[in-house]
């Protein structure tokens, strides 16, 4: 099943992709269950499919990333956050701060979890899953050579998530690739991570409680680059969906 979140007029909604002989369609999911069709797929506006309280990453977990950045294989997941305010749906553009030199895309591999997450097993964490989503990781690279990453990673827009939750995503791995302006800039699959879904979820829980709706990132692929105002970045995870957002500069703030 497809999860959507979209923009009803109203506000936030909740919602299903239904597939039929005029093409797939969003119907409002209620505390009662399924309702109205709320229109065509292609014309609904989609949000972020989940709003999270946190979001917990996974750095430095797929092989071809460490042999890039002359980096050790890590003993245990590496783990940093992103403050929900990061978070922007499929469509809406990255802002790029002013005085960013080096902007960077990161897609991976967003776990969304579906029911409350607390000191997991390895061997039940993914009953803890709702479903699997794409994720752009931006990252302000210039922001990080303070050691601080607060800023590198938290920007507003700095964490595009979409289109939709996939609750039936099969049993993987799945293919990941991500493209800048049509061209393939990333290509790996989820079997090279170094950690697993299952033993990310099992080492974040450990210490961070995680509720439904809040997001787990695994980690990005070799091929980290830089993108510009202009460009549009896709993220492609097979099985799951496709993410596309386009980059622009963020305004500059009018000083009274």
């Amino acid at each position: 099943m497809r999860l959507v979140r979209y923009d009803s007029g109203q506000g936030p909604r909740t919602g299903r992709v239904e597939t039929g002989g005029d093409g797939d369609v969003v119907r409002e999911l209620g505390p009662s269950g399924p309702g109205a069709v709320a229109g065509r797929l292609a014309e609904v506006v989609l949000l972020a499919p989940c709003d999270p309280r946190t979001i917990v990453c996974v750095g430095s977990n797929y092989p071809c990333q460490l042999a890039e950045k002359g980096r050790p294989r890590p003993e245990r997941p590496a783990l940093f956050l992103k403050a929900p305010n990061a978070v922007v749906g499929p469509g809406e553009p990255v802002l790029r701060p002013a005085g960013v030199e080096r902007l960077e895309y990161e897609g991976e591999l967003a776990v969304v979890i579906g029911r409350r997450a607390r000191d997991l097993d390895e061997r039940t964490a993914w009953s803890h899953v709702l479903g699997l989503t794409c994720a752009n990781d931006v990252t302000a690279h210039d922001y990080r050579a303070d050691g601080q990453w607060a800023r590198a990673k938290s920007a507003d827009t700095f964490c595009p998530l979409g289109p939709w939750i996939e609750t039936e995503p099969g049993a993987g791995p799945w293919g990941l690739r991500t493209t800048l302006n049509g061209r393939t800039v990333q290509e790996s699959d989820t079997g090279a991570m170094i950690f697993d879904v299952a033993r990310i979820l099992a080492h974040v829980t450990r210490w961070i409680t995680l509720q439904p709706g809040d997001v787990v990132l695994t980690g990005s692929p070799g091929g980290v680059g830089p993108m510009t105002a202009g460009d549009r970045v896709t993220v492609e995870i097979d099985g799951v969906g496709t993410l596309e957002n386009p980059v622009a500069e963020r305004p500059t703030p009018v000083v009274h």
